[in-house]
């Protein structure tokens, strides 16, 4: 094999809740992943010099050792002979800092098309192993669909999917640092005093209701939201579109909304454009998502 090109899914959070700091300095998570069909491309052309190349589309994201892409090729690395290399070209449409893992997808995908590309076969649970290395969210994309994320986030269970979703996502020009929503929330008194309340995510997933689904919360909206008003505007309006369920994503600065009706997200997405960007595209689940994962479609 000397190319292989794959898709690198988006996800959302249907839910994000803060629990105590741990003495690696993360803080413990409660989260629902949810893969969306917004997704970059990437193309990978092996190389027989050794050397690892990386280029992209965008500007605004850096193309060298410190991408999470350029990382994740270098760790498989390890596992073949010096001579191997790669050639890695990437069109990105997953927009970094507004609480999407693009990265994070990323890096997943570049360890299984790797693993494939350089013939190193590796098992699941070595590449799984790989991927937490790398950030939180890693491992979540060597699944997709909607699941269950605890630890960190890269503890994950499988849970039954959804019926597929209308997605609008609201994506502002506006990129937020996930290391300072998570510093900033620890002062916040409001959430501080609140920190062992139940879990709407658990209550959710014991009571197996999907009307529940409207009452999940996203606990780093309480900084975000106090720092750029603007997004809590867009939630609100996207509630009052008729929006199943409205939350930021992640850190932000995304917001979605998830519909049962695509004409009620249209209506909502001609309202929230203008100075947003806007996606308009569905959940995806498991099985769709291993497909998409080659062939796009």
């Amino acid at each position: 094999m000397e190319e292989i090109t794959v898709f690198s899914l988006a996800k959302i959070n249907l839910g994000l809740e803060v629990r105590a700091r741990r003495e690696d300095g993360f803080h413990e998570i409660i989260t629902l992943f949810q893969s969306i069909d917004l997704s970059d491309r990437l193309k990978f052309k092996r190389r027989e010099d050794g050397k690892i190349i990386l280029q992209g589309n965008r500007p605004d994201v850096p193309w060298d050792e410190n991408n999470l892409i350029f990382k994740a090729a270098l760790k498989l690395r390890e596992f073949g002979p010096p001579s191997i290399g790669v050639e890695i070209e990437v069109d990105k449409n997953i927009p970094p800092g507004r609480g999407l893992a693009g990265g994070s997808s990323n890096a997943a995908l570049t360890i299984f098309a790797l693993n494939n590309l350089w013939e190193l076969n590796l098992p699941a649970e070595k590449m799984l192993e790989l991927s937490s290395s790398l950030g939180a969210d890693v491992p979540f994309f060597f699944y997709g669909g909607l699941c269950l994320g605890q630890g960190k986030g890269e503890k994950i269970d499988l849970l039954p999917d959804f019926p597929p979703l209308w997605v609008l996502l609201v994506i502002p020009n506006l990129a937020i640092s996930t290391a300072f929503v998570y510093e900033e929330i620890d002062r916040q008194i409001e959430f501080l005093t609140s920190k062992n309340k139940a879990s709407k995510i658990i209550q959710f997933l014991e009571l197996k209701d999907y009307s529940f689904l409207q009452n999940l919360e996203n606990d780093l909206e309480l900084v975000a939201f106090k720092l750029y008003p603007q997004l809590a505007g867009i939630k609100q309006e996207i509630k009052q579109s008729g929006a199943r369920l409205s939350l930021m994503s992640g850190s932000g600065s995304a917001v979605f909304g998830l519909f049962d009706d695509k004409s009620l997200a249209q209506k909502a997405a001609g309202r929230l454009g203008g100075q947003n960007r806007i996606f308009l595209g569905k959940t995806v689940g498991r099985d769709l998502y291993r497909r998409k994962l080659i062939t796009g479609a």
